[in-house]
């Protein structure tokens, strides 16, 4: 039985869509459908202790707010690492894709008006339960350097927390600039030492004299800010740095170092 986490708040749209996705064979069993008609019940919903699903169906943009389905994708990704998330939007082609795709690691993404968009539903359903049966899930190819709920991709240098990349915190439609991943690859790579700026400046292989403190703990604070972006804006990752772990201040000489931490959340 496949449990699909839906949400949709037009009505016209459930009605379409929810006999093929009740019916439809995606492991040989009945499928148990779960509808939200507002972001705040699925909210509720995931907050809630409860039963993982096996892939969600998001809308992107519902009553006239543009975050209100990545608000649900980035909850979903800090209780269930990995889940699938496909969008079922009627804004392809558009930013709202874009950021579904880059900054909320989205498997796929499905425009309703197309002629055989109930097909390609599920074609595209199954394709991502295959994946994440691989263990291919966006945020967790092989190679990836891990820790807890942090991935970074050796090759990008991206960022990805509980499944949700890194962006700018100052503007999450542009990317977290490359320093910043550096450093952060720089203590996670020597963790669990502390990691001094002209430690941090010979890894980054930059001139020590115009790398200070005063710049490596600004950094410092556009990865924690980034991080608290990612977890949804509410201070979470900040408050797991002040209680010993994530990204730590350590000694009086102005180090840092990762402390992988406890747990999901």
């Amino acid at each position: 039985m496949a449990t699909i986490f839906w949400v949709e708040d037009q009505a016209h749209w459930v009605e379409k869509f929810e006999a093929v996705l009740t019916g439809s064979d995606f492991d040989g069993r009945a499928n148990r459908l779960e509808v939200f008609r507002f972001p705040e019940a699925a909210l509720q919903r995931i907050a809630r202790a409860g039963e993982r699903p096996d892939v969600a169906i998001l809308d992107a943009r519902m009553k006239g707010r543009d975050e209100a389905g990545f608000s649900v994708a980035a909850a979903l990704a800090r209780k269930w690492p990995g889940l699938p998330i496909i969008y079922l939007s009627e804004h392809s082609g558009t930013g709202v894709e874009r950021d579904a795709l880059e900054r909320f690691g989205a498997a796929d993404f499905i425009a309703k008006h197309q002629r055989n968009v109930e097909e390609v539903l599920c074609w595209r359903i199954r394709a991502a339960l295959r994946l994440h049966a691989s263990g291919c899930e966006p945020g967790n190819a092989a190679g990836m350097i891990a820790s807890g709920p942090l991935r970074i991709d050796p090759t990008t240098w991206e960022v990805y927390w509980h499944g949700v990349k890194l962006a700018n915190p100052a503007n999450p439609k542009r990317p977290l600039s490359p320093m910043p991943r550096k450093i952060l690859r720089c203590l996670v790579e020597r963790a669990p030492r502390a990691v001094s700026a002209p430690q941090a400046a010979e890894y980054l292989d930059v001139d020590p004299d115009k790398f200070s403190y005063a710049a490596y703990r600004q950094h410092i604070r556009t990865l924690r800010r980034a991080f608290d972006a990612a977890a949804g804006g509410d201070g979470e990752f900040t408050a797991l740095c002040r209680g010993g772990t994530g990204i730590v201040a350590f000694g009086e000489e102005g180090a840092y170092c990762w402390k992988e931490p406890r747990g999901d959340r």
